[in-house]
């Protein structure tokens, strides 16, 4: 019964979030512009210090990763918040579904949301930018920018259970904007000082943009980076799943 609730739920999400067209333009269009516009700034041939990456190719999987996290992170806190105002959570409590199918069910869901966003980012740098990578490479970075979204969804579902319906937006976007910001998403963290590097390399969104980095230069991803992202993606899930039980025992 549990699974069953948890498909359903699941469903529902997705369908809840393909009818939100404004939530669908900052999560889908909005990354594809902001390469257009890093991209369209950098001379042709010019390269990121240190990466062996051309300035398009470094950064479409920065917007692609930006992308993502933008369609998992932003639209699971707040819509959590509100569902928790307005009696939604109450509901759900009374059916099959347990905490851990909630909060899998909702970063699950995200998750597939987040899909479009990666696929429009690479069709506009492939078309536009002239980004020409090997098959397998397109295919790696589809699967690995989709599946490491899993952990932002994970950290969407605690913030909304975290921070009330007022406070929500605000918590949500400091952490967006700083994860984005000083995980080099939005520019490489190879032009930060040597101290903002050693920080940033120990943020999931770094972890997150290297793994697909990695799979363009054609190498191996780091360990570290690996085991960054699952370490991460436990914590976020434990966390979540912890603030939805002690949120049950205040109801």
């Amino acid at each position: 019964m549990s699974v069953l609730a948890s498909r359903s739920l699941i469903r529902l999400e997705l369908a809840r979030t393909l009818r939100n067209r404004k939530f669908l333009f900052f999560s889908v269009l909005y990354p594809s512009l902001l390469f257009l516009i890093v991209a369209g700034q950098s001379g042709a041939g010019a390269q990121v210090d240190g990466s062996g990456l051309t300035v398009p190719t470094y950064m479409m999987v920065s917007m692609a990763s930006f992308g993502a996290l933008t369609a998992v992170l932003v639209g699971n806190s707040e819509r959590i918040a509100k569902e928790r105002e307005n009696g939604w959570v109450r509901q759900l409590r009374l059916t099959s579904l347990p905490g851990h199918g909630y909060v899998l069910g909702k970063t699950a869901s995200a998750a597939v949301v987040s899909l479009p966003s990666v696929v429009v980012v690479f069709a506009v740098a492939a078309a536009v930018e002239h980004v020409r990578l090997a098959a397998w490479q397109w295919l790696a970075l589809t699967g690995v920018i989709w599946a490491g979204s899993l952990v932002f969804a994970a950290l969407g579902v605690a913030i909304g259970y975290l921070a009330t319906g007022d406070a929500v937006r605000p918590v949500t976007m400091l952490v967006y904007f700083g994860l984005s910001l000083l995980g080099g998403l939005w520019m490489p963290a190879t032009t930060f000082p040597r101290w903002l590097r050693t920080v940033a390399s120990w943020l999931p969104t770094h972890a997150y943009a290297a793994l697909g980095q990695a799979i363009e230069q054609s190498r191996a991803p780091q360990a570290k980076d690996v085991v960054l992202l699952v370490v991460f993606f436990a914590v976020f899930t434990g966390g979540a799943a912890w603030l939805y039980r002690k949120d049950t025992l205040k109801a």
